[in-house]
């Protein structure tokens, strides 16, 4: 356990303009001192200065939010030197007592990991932070580009009866290039100016979304491409499933197992059996957005690669349903792509 390992652990609960610490002693859990910093570079050093003063020895700073409120200073320690700690939000205390201070967090961020045996690390910074931001850049792309078609859509019913059947045949390209060139500028019909004006700016609006989304894959490709080429060479993974899964990952030795990541990517097996009937079911938590490319890739391998097609034939006749075949190619093929994914250098 950690509270062999630790002398001290160092709880913080993270927020956007301060951060609550609290030192525990990891063999009895006692609070030793208690602060609230700035969430600045002042408050980092501050909080490494607290650290070397009330905890000399072994210590480990267990933080909420690395990913968040606390991604600043999680790097700010690593780059010391300092072990950190990637603690989960902690859920609230059931019972007649519900008290909640942030001081309370802190303290709690720290005992929560002194029974555990080992606790992940946070995300990794540097390439991996830019492939983040570009990620989460192209999915609001992604979304405003869909959105922009609902609207174009619902546009298209109301528009001037011969306009709509003229552009009735046309390709989604081809309709786009249409709509951008209309001229509501010389109509006199008020509603029929509007309507065009309208169709013209949402075509537009979702021209550019597609101009960017490509432009932001093809970063995407490139910077995968030279942290991970081994993703890219599995069949059925493309660039953005190979991006998100990297993310997940993040570095080697961040994961304890590979079941740890099966459990993080929502791939473990959870039981589901009753009386004669022995069956698991899919696991509805973890990181939603691994498990979506781990999803997206079986889907593909169902089209495009031999061994999956046989065996998803093969599990069917033994009386698996497809859903229970494709959580079993889930878990599979989480299992593979960790273990390449770890003994491959990648370089942050």
């Amino acid at each position: 356990m950690l509270a062999e390992e630790l002398d001290f652990v160092i709880g913080v609960d993270t927020h956007k303009d301060v951060h609550a610490l609290a030192i525990v002693s990891a063999p009895t859990g006692g609070v030793l001192h208690e602060a609230a910093l700035p969430a600045s570079a002042k408050g980092y050093v501050e909080a490494l200065r607290l650290a070397g003063a009330n905890a000399p020895g072994r210590r480990a700073f267990a933080i909420e939010g690395t990913g968040s409120y606390g991604a600043g200073l999680a790097r700010f320690l690593a780059d010391h030197g300092e072990r950190v700690l990637e603690v989960s939000r902690l859920p609230r205390q059931g019972g007649r007592s519900r008290a909640k201070t942030d001081s309370l967090d802190a303290i709690r961020a720290a005992r929560s990991v002194l029974g555990s045996e080992k606790i992940a690390q946070p995300r990794a910074g540097g390439s991996r932070e830019e492939l983040r931001a570009l990620v989460v850049c192209r999915e609001g792309a992604l979304q405003a580009k869909r959105a922009g078609l609902c609207q174009l859509r619902d546009l298209l019913l109301c528009a001037p009866p011969a306009l709509r059947e003229e552009l009735g045949s046309l390709s989604r390209a081809r309709l786009l290039r249409r709509l951008s060139q209309l001229r509501p500028e010389g109509r006199r019909d008020t509603g029929a100016k509007g309507s065009l004006l309208a169709l013209r700016l949402c075509a537009r609006r979702i021209q550019a979304l597609t101009r960017e989304e490509r432009e932001l894959a093809q970063e995407i490709r490139a910077l995968v491409a030279r942290c991970a080429p081994e993703l890219l060479a599995e069949p059925g993974v493309g660039p953005v499933s190979a991006a998100k899964i990297l993310l997940s990952w993040s570095h080697r030795g961040r994961l304890r197992s590979e079941a740890a990541f099966a459990r993080l990517g929502g791939a473990a097996p959870i039981p589901a059996s009753s009386g004669k009937l022995v069956r698991y079911r899919l696991d509805p938590g973890g990181d939603r957005q691994l498990n979506r490319a781990l999803h997206t890739i079986v889907l593909s391998r169902r089209k495009i690669h031999p061994p999956t097609i046989a065996y998803v034939e093969r599990r069917t006749r033994e009386g698996k349903t497809t859903r229970e075949a494709i959580r079993c190619l889930k878990r599979y093929l989480n299992r593979h792509l960790f273990r390449v994914l770890e003994r491959s250098a990648v370089a942050a």
